[in-house]
């Protein structure tokens, strides 16, 4: 009973470095650990509170046009310095539809660049070349992309553009008496290729970490190449290319100068896309720095925060999309 007893009583000690096989250098380890996630957390923090003062103080300048013109400003369509009369629609229109279009191109383009620089149908070499010059041209300045867009994109442009005025003038969408180079369709494309690295990149990393067992598995049912992409590799990475095309919005949403250089800056709503068009980054660049304080000041801080407010709802409606997805696949 007493050895019973002694082992009972060392069953109920509680447990130190020794019993476990603990050294010091793994409780440092861990103290370590903890710092570093500690330490992650206060970074994330940072960065949010970034955002919150940076969306605060741009309030904060907005708010004399907030006060004169209320929600009216997203739908007021004239732009008066001199009579300070300011409203947001044509740029709110500009910014959605060049993003719209540059969506549209480099979407299939990016996809297409993902599957061949990561499934087997170059040589490994050729792939990783490919690669690289693609994303190469994220490493080119806004301006000197829209320095090219100007000298040489536009004068190229600009013969196909005339022929789809005198051709297909019964659609809205080309319907221009006077097409010229510096229009929606230009910047729409010259933004697609700005975004193209950035959509393309993440893509082809989302497709080479699906699984391979998923491609075996569905050649050996007997599927081929082309049926194993569309409806194997293509649904898997479906989160991910979503994700890929909502960073790459995000950035033409946003983009200044390649985008002011190009379209016209003209401020007017126009079905057709070969008329020229206003964006708010452009009106932000073109203006603020020569901008009186007061209510103009306020108006391009007011467009500030309604460029914010559409990527923010870009994202929440990306994140819903996938989500939908993702509970129909279950």
């Amino acid at each position: 009973m007493n050895i019973i007893a002694e082992i009972y009583m060392t069953n109920l000690d509680p447990p130190n470095n020794e019993n476990l096989g603990l050294t010091a250098n793994d409780g440092a380890n861990f103290w370590l650990d903890k710092g570093f996630t500690w330490l992650v957390y206060v970074f994330a923090a940072i960065a949010v509170a970034v955002l919150f003062v940076m969306s605060w103080i741009i309030f904060l300048e907005a708010k004399p046009a907030i006060d004169k013109f209320g929600i009216g400003f997203l739908w007021g369509q004239d732009w008066d310095t001199a009579n300070e009369i300011f409203g947001a629609l044509p740029y709110i229109y500009g910014t959605l539809v060049s993003s719209a279009i540059a969506i549209f191109f480099a979407v299939p383009v990016s996809i297409a660049v993902a599957l061949v620089t990561s499934e087997n149908f170059l040589p490994p070499s050729i792939q990783t070349t490919l690669a690289f010059v693609i994303e190469l041209i994220a490493a080119i300045p806004s301006v000197i992309i829209g320095l090219w867009g100007i000298f040489i994109f536009i004068p190229v442009l600009e013969p196909v553009q005339q022929w789809l005025a005198n051709n297909f003038k019964w659609i809205p969408l080309f319907n221009s008496e006077f097409p010229v180079g510096t229009n929606m369709l230009t910047a729409g494309i010259i933004l697609a290729i700005m975004i193209l690295p950035t959509m393309a990149a993440i893509s082809r990393d989302v497709l080479r970490a699906i699984p391979k067992e998923l491609r075996s598995a569905s050649m050996a049912l007997g599927g081929t190449r082309w049926e194993t992409i569309f409806r194997v590799l293509l649904p898997a990475g479906f989160s991910g290319i979503v994700s890929a095309a909502m960073l790459a919005l995000g950035r033409a949403l946003g983009e200044t100068m390649a985008v002011t250089m190009v379209i016209g800056n003209s401020a007017q709503i126009s079905l057709s896309l070969l008329d020229p068009a206003y964006t708010i980054p452009s009106v932000l660049a073109n203006e603020f720095a020569e901008a009186q304080p007061g209510l103009h000041i306020g108006a391009l801080c007011y467009l500030g925060l309604v460029l914010f407010a559409v990527t923010l709802a870009v994202n929440i409606g990306a994140r819903l999309l996938v989500q939908w997805v993702g509970s129909k696949n279950k």
